[in-house]
């Protein structure tokens, strides 16, 4: 256990691999029925409206989760993959001809966006706005207060136009949507798509930066997997468990009681750090090595339990496609200058991917 303090807030870290998974599945006893409270630091100044399924417990997430599995199932349709692998292969061809390419907001932004709007089956145009908005909705430049309250209008003038006028998209999906035989309300239709915005951004932009930089530092990763191609799968979930650029979340303890040594009050706050869970040596061997042929993996990059990262499929998709149009398009990636993002806290400094990254690709 660490004991780290966000915000003024003293949370407890559940470090191990075996007692995060644990914790993640026991919800009665760690919730995630906390408005604002499941991010790390919280959120009250940057968001007005509760992320949905992501802070309501079972069996209520079940419930509200099913609203928009269909969209996060696409990743599964033939026509998405093909579009995948064009929006990527452009975005490739585009860097190899130019030669040089910052990847964080030159290649990973634009990437996740697009995709984005596939996987919303909104016109692709539409992800130039979200281009716009950085690397984070909320902690990217601008103050968060004013970069939430731009995401807010947003989501309300788009939810506006599908009652209006309601098509085949997330945006109309909610507008239609039921719960236990009534509509949704505003709030819970502005709760999913603040999510889908803010939930899956940075850590898409990061997965790729730290594939490109992996790459750049490790020459021999790049020539292993061209010369094993059907590992991919198994690369890709190396990339996921090394980066893990969700350091940890948050869990609310509805009762007193003592967590690993450490008394909580009711109403406490711990976190749950995949960032530890996947370099536990007790699970995996060498784990602050990168090895593409690691198996088994059961790395914790996209959760545990019943929480488990709605959009793991379609991450899968992007990573594993930028890796085998990587191996195929490019012989080697060439570091030209990289600044580190660093999470600074109390008790740790983190260095959680970067805040730019250039590279020379070389076809």
């Amino acid at each position: 256990m660490l004991e780290a303090e966000f915000k003024g807030e003293t949370i407890p870290m559940i470090l191990r691999y075996a007692d995060v998974r644990v914790a993640a599945s026991n919800w009665k006893t760690f919730s995630s029925d906390a408005p604002f409270r499941v991010p790390i630091p919280s959120e009250e100044d940057v968001r007005s409206v509760r992320q949905l399924p992501i802070e309501v417990d079972p069996p209520d997430h079940r419930e509200f989760r099913r609203i928009t599995d269909p969209f996060f199932a696409r990743p599964k349709d033939p026509e998405v993959v093909a579009a995948v692998e064009r929006i990527t292969g452009k975005l490739l061809d585009d860097a190899l001809q130019c030669g040089v390419v910052e990847i964080v907001r030159g290649f990973a932004l634009p990437l996740q966006s697009r995709a984005l709007a596939l996987l919303l089956n909104v016109p692709e145009s539409e992800a130039e706005e979200w281009i716009g908005w950085g690397t984070h909705v909320f902690r990217d430049g601008a103050d968060g207060e004013a970069k939430g309250a731009v995401l807010e209008r947003y989501i309300h003038r788009r939810l506006d136009e599908a009652e209006a006028r309601p098509g085949d998209d997330f945006f109309s999906a909610l507008a239609k949507a039921g719960f236990r035989g009534r509509a949704l309300t505003r709030a819970e239709k502005a709760g999913f798509v603040n999510l889908v915005f803010a939930g899956g951004r940075d850590t898409i932009i990061q997965s790729v930066a730290h594939i490109f930089a992996a790459f750049g530092k490790q020459p021999e990763l790049l020539k292993s997997l061209r010369a094993q191609p059907d590992g991919i799968h198994r690369a890709a979930e190396e990339f996921f468990r090394t980066g893990t650029p969700l350091t940890h979340i948050g869990r609310v303890c509805p009762h007193a009681g003592d967590v690993h040594g450490v008394p909580v009050e009711a109403g406490q706050r711990v976190s749950l750090c995949w960032a530890s869970a996947n370099r536990d040596a007790a699970v995996f061997d060498a784990p602050g090595e990168i090895r593409l042929d690691r198996r088994p993996n059961p790395h914790l990059a996209f959760g545990s339990g019943p929480h488990t990262c709605q959009g793991a499929l379609h991450a899968r998709l992007l990573v594993r496609t930028l890796l085998r149009l990587l191996t195929a398009r490019v012989s080697a990636v060439e570091i030209l200058e990289a600044e580190d993002h660093i999470e600074n806290e109390s008790a740790y400094a983190r260095r959680n991917g970067y805040a730019r990254l250039s590279v020379r690709l070389h076809p």
